[in-house]
């Protein structure tokens, strides 16, 4: 069975920064880097908040750019999904693709999440014209125009209100007939002039020649005064929650209701020793590239002190 000092697992903004830093270390680190290289920012088309890209740059080319730097840093990056997990005794040992086993002295977990989609088939078509599951990357971009916010719960609240401050006009879309989050976040939305809630509204699809130019709304499914109609809109926002990838980590680790990682305040320790999580897999607040840039140096700064004190 192959033996490294520090694996990690993931090859988002987390994992390719946690190897930069690993590899520098000296802990010829080996990354895996799962089913979707370069994680969830390669759907994005654009990405202007990511410090030292004054003009932007595409979600590929950034994460082409850390890759390679990672690299440049001895981090072996390989293709290939970590499927098991055994982290009963160290050294802990991995399952990749479900054939190959490999152990490690060191783990950082940089999974990621993955925003929950309605299963429209138009928000496949749309994405990345129109479809967005993050108000605090992609608001910028719809500036006076109308947008849609699907969700009833804080989440939902907070992206209406901060689109708010961008967008002319916001809908928030609530399947029930009431609003889930905290009664002081249901107050701002609902106080918020321009801000409407469509309660016991759904989206069904989307139109659009060129992106999103409106939703088909489902008024009161299967009630009284059931009805379908057309909604102008010029982006839709998802806001109906994140899956953390944690599920084969989670009979090991310390993790929240919802599958986030828990780790010791202000750090990537989670509840195992030689174990670190960084990254959205560990982080339902934030949920950004640089936030989990940051996290992943972190995980490797710790993995190098752990490793150290063997």
């Amino acid at each position: 069975m192959e033996h490294v000092r520090c694996l990690i697992i993931g090859s988002g903004p987390a994992g390719y920064t946690a190897g930069i830093y690993a590899g520098r270390a000296g802990l010829k680190p080996l990354l895996f880097e799962g089913m979707q290289i370069g994680g969830q920012l390669t759907t994005t088309t654009e990405v202007e908040n990511f410090p030292g890209y004054p003009q932007g740059v595409s979600g590929f080319q950034l994460m082409e750019d850390l890759r390679n730097q990672a690299q440049r840093f001895d981090c072996e990056c390989r293709s290939g999904t970590i499927t098991a997990a055994d982290l009963s005794q160290r050294p802990y040992v991995l399952t990749v693709d479900d054939e190959t086993k490999i152990s490690c002295d060191s783990l950082i977990i940089a999974t990621g999440a993955t925003a929950k989609y309605l299963g429209l088939a138009d928000e496949q078509k749309y994405a990345g014209m129109g479809v967005s599951a993050c108000a605090t990357c992609d608001g910028f971009f719809y500036r006076q125009k109308t947008v849609a916010v699907v969700g009833g719960g804080d989440s939902a609240c907070e992206e209406a209100l901060y689109l708010s401050t961008l967008a002319s006009k916001v809908y928030v879309v609530v399947r029930k007939n009431y609003l889930r989050a905290s009664k002081i976040m249901q107050e701002r939305t609902l106080n918020n002039p321009k801000i409407s809630v469509l309660f016991e509204h759904e989206v069904v699809g989307l139109y659009g020649d060129n992106g999103v130019e409106g939703a088909h709304m489902l008024k009161k499914r299967e009630q009284a005064g059931e009805s379908r109609f057309d909604l102008p809109i010029d982006g839709l926002f998802l806001a109906i929650g994140h899956k953390p990838h944690s599920d084969i980590f989670a009979p090991y680790l310390k993790v929240d209701k919802t599958g986030y990682i828990i780790t010791e305040p202000n750090t990537p320790k989670t509840s195992l020793p030689g174990v670190f999580a960084a990254g959205d897999v560990a982080d339902s607040v934030y949920r950004q590239a640089v936030t989990a840039a940051a996290s992943g140096c972190k995980a490797a700064i710790e993995a190098e002190r752990y490793l150290n004190e063997l």
